[in-house]
């Protein structure tokens, strides 16, 4: 398997203590409460929730839209969906997409954010991350519709990933997932921090809907899962004063780092840099029991996600100031 943030037991057993400060998945570290479902839901075989599409569909503003369980377990699914093709993967970005499309007979290449354009016209499939992940770098709306047109002249697929997309949403292109060969993944483990439902939903042509679901299966998202993402899809009050506070958030995040000499990039949930020790930084944070994202390969560098509390805030300043002043 490829490497993720979270494994807290793993740094647990490997540094000894319990008391972590977990920074390194770039979630909501504040989730939407999640309420008791109905009893029912444990017990009957979840049949698909047409409210809970509707929830969707109206909360992410596409048209047609298909519930999974969690994004990957699309990212892992659409490879199949295709004969081999000729694929560019965005780079850097969520390592998954390049590694399953590569598995299933497509000639895949990673290409960098600047020589997308470039690259269209001679490949079959572009998947992008937006914004991305790790560097919340973004690309336009425009220029995404544009792409979309070029590959779908020839049958080819946009697959946007926009798993971060909740706290700027401003290039989003679920509403356009009616175009032909444009794919969009929403999550609801990020914004939400519902990580642990294991749902998120595609938004695409209903011919890749029907195809998509019937490779996933039957019973694909659990009946507690769907009850509680409604609930929170449709929870506009919560989804308000989230956005205030993670914005806010973000900023005092970015501006923290700043202080101590880091120039960051990234969204309301999570800054990245490239930090030229990132090894040892990485072993800086957690020797004081701070779990942060360390990328060796294509993103190289450091992610931060938000801490939890006033007492997580402190804690990180502190440790901060402990590495510039080593």
């Amino acid at each position: 398997m490829l490497e993720h943030g979270g494994k807290l037991r793993e740094a647990a057993q490997r540094y000894g203590r319990n008391d972590w400060l977990d920074l390194s998945t770039g979630l909501n570290p504040n989730g939407y409460p999640a309420l008791a479902v109905a009893p029912d839901a444990w017990h009957r075989l979840p049949e698909h929730d047409p409210a809970l599409l509707d929830a969707a569909q109206c909360y992410y503003r596409a048209p047609r839209m298909l519930a999974v369980a969690g994004t990957q377990a699309a990212i892992q699914a659409l490879p199949r969906l295709r004969v081999p093709s000729r694929v560019v993967v965005a780079s850097p970005s969520y390592a998954e997409h390049l590694h399953h499309w590569s598995q299933h007979g497509h000639c895949t290449s990673a290409v960098p954010y600047d020589e997308l354009d470039a690259a269209i016209d001679t490949s079959d499939v572009l998947v992008v991350c937006n914004p991305n992940n790790p560097t919340g770098a973004t690309v336009p709306r425009d220029t995404l519709l544009e792409w979309a047109r070029r590959l779908a002249a020839r049958g080819g697929w946009l697959v946007v990933d926009e798993a971060f997309a909740d706290t700027d949403g401003a290039h989003s292109v679920a509403d356009a997932a009616q175009t032909p060969g444009m794919l969009v993944l929403r999550s609801v483990g990020k914004f939400f921090g519902l990580a642990g439902l294991r749902l998120g939903f595609v938004a695409a042509q209903e011919d890749i809907l029907t195809q998509l679901a019937d490779l996933l299966g039957p019973w694909a998202v659990s009946g507690p899962a769907q009850q509680v993402a409604r609930a929170a899809l449709e929870d506009d009050a919560w989804q308000q004063a989230t956005l205030a506070r993670l914005h806010s958030a973000g900023k005092r995040l970015r501006a923290l780092l700043a202080d101590h000499g880091i120039a960051s990039h990234g969204t309301a949930l999570f800054q990245w840099w490239p930090e030229p020790h990132a090894e040892a930084f990485h072993e800086h944070m957690a020797q004081r029991g701070i779990w942060v994202r360390l990328f060796r390969e294509a993103a190289r560098g450091i992610r931060l996600g938000l801490p939890p509390d006033e007492a997580g805030w402190q804690r990180l300043e502190l440790a901060l100031n402990e590495w510039t002043d080593r």
